[in-house]
């Protein structure tokens, strides 16, 4: 595409990797753009490939060449830019995302393949329809996946042939396929967005209740080599921020499954972890806990922290009754029913209500017994 790209604005094309090239490369570059300029007026365009592997200050020196126009470069890398390259080079680029091709599109590859005598396989056996089409969706939209499996399964057909254990005329099948496809590496860096993007959609599935698309991003992180003390990790606090007190019992599962995990370990820990994935996509949700949590933060950082009431404060230190601590205070156990009606909250909070109870699973029940123990306060 870069040299496509070359080719149109009639450029010369410098091509670099950044797995190999440093700042002296690029100073080159650079030197031969200047001069081409100045002889011909000729533009230069400089494909940089694997460009996440430069550092700061290697990025840095792309920078004048790049806002001086002598550059017209282009980078490609299999990492989320906006992670990997920095603001400044970034705020002088534009992004485009290549996505994976569809089976359709791969397909039509493989049978091009099979049939462009020239850049394509040499005297090929027939290919069964389902083998082409099962390889198509298995390559996860990979066309170099899938050629390489299908160059495998002719290389393979070819060497039975010569071997006199098969006729040149039988097809190709969907076991030969699978055999030379094995198993596919997924795409998937547990340190880079790929690691971001599963876990994201983990926790969205989840929190939608979707019980079979939980479990099957647990699966790509898994079948990735995500660290299960993560994946543990984000049940936990998804049982308080998502589930709550619609059922409090999701947070003991999801802290027993993360015990688990630490316990037993991979590989029987998945058992532990899809335990949890599935009671956590079953339960009711509830974000009303964590709401009320941001709703008195909100109030905190907006208007401070109020002082409390002196009868709350602490009276365990010399000269705490002089000045009136803990004076006062009734103790909640002896009063009837165990509540007290005193003011709990600081002055000019008396009537904040963070905390909105959902009608969904157990916490509909907490809603009824807040909502008379508020009304047996107001009546008091």
């Amino acid at each position: 595409m870069a040299r496509i790209a070359a080719a149109g604005a009639e450029g010369a094309f410098e091509e670099e990797s950044a797995v190999n090239a440093g700042k002296a490369e690029i100073r080159a570059v650079i030197e031969r753009a200047r001069e081409r300029r100045a002889g011909s007026g000729r533009p230069t365009v400089l494909f940089l490939d694997e460009i996440h592997r430069f550092n700061k200050a290697q990025q840095d020196a792309l920078l004048p060449a790049v806002e001086e126009g002598l550059l017209t470069l282009i980078g490609a890398t299999t990492e989320n830019p906006y992670f990997e390259v920095n603001s400044a080079l970034l705020s002088r680029c534009q992004i485009y995302e290549l996505r994976p091709l569809e089976p359709g599109q791969v397909e039509e590859l493989l049978r091009r393949a099979l049939s462009d005598s020239e850049r394509g396989l040499v005297d090929p056996p027939p290919v069964e329809d389902a083998a082409l089409e099962m390889l198509a969706h298995r390559s996860g939209g990979d066309a170099r996946v899938a050629l390489s499996a299908l160059e495998r399964a002719v290389e393979r057909a070819s060497d039975f042939d010569h071997s006199g254990g098969g006729s040149k005329s039988e097809a190709i099948d969907v076991a030969a396929i699978e055999d030379a496809l094995q198993r596919k590496a997924l795409d998937y860096d547990r340190k880079g967005d790929r690691h971001y993007d599963f876990v994201s959609a983990w926790i969205k599935a989840t929190r939608g209740s979707d019980v079979d698309a939980s479990l099957y991003y647990l699966a790509v992180m898994l079948e990735g080599g995500e660290d299960p003390r993560f994946i543990a990790r984000r049940m936990v606090i998804l049982a308080s921020e998502d589930v709550g007190n619609a059922d409090p019992q999701a947070l003991l599962v999801a802290d027993a499954a993360a015990r688990a995990v630490d316990r037993v370990g991979l590989p029987e820990c998945a058992l532990n972890l899809a335990q949890a994935a599935v009671y956590l996509s079953l339960a009711p949700k509830s974000n009303a806990s964590y709401k009320g949590l941001g709703a008195a933060r909100g109030e905190v950082r907006e208007n401070g922290a109020k002082t409390p009431p002196d009868y709350l404060r602490d009276a365990h230190y010399p000269g705490a009754k002089t000045l009136g601590r803990g004076e006062g205070y009734r103790y909640a156990h002896d009063e009837p029913g165990g509540v007290s009606d005193q003011q709990l909250l600081p002055e000019g909070l008396e009537d904040r209500r963070f905390y909105k109870p959902t009608d969904r699973g157990f916490e509909a029940e907490l809603g009824r017994r807040l909502e008379a123990l508020r009304k047996r306060l107001r009546n008091s």
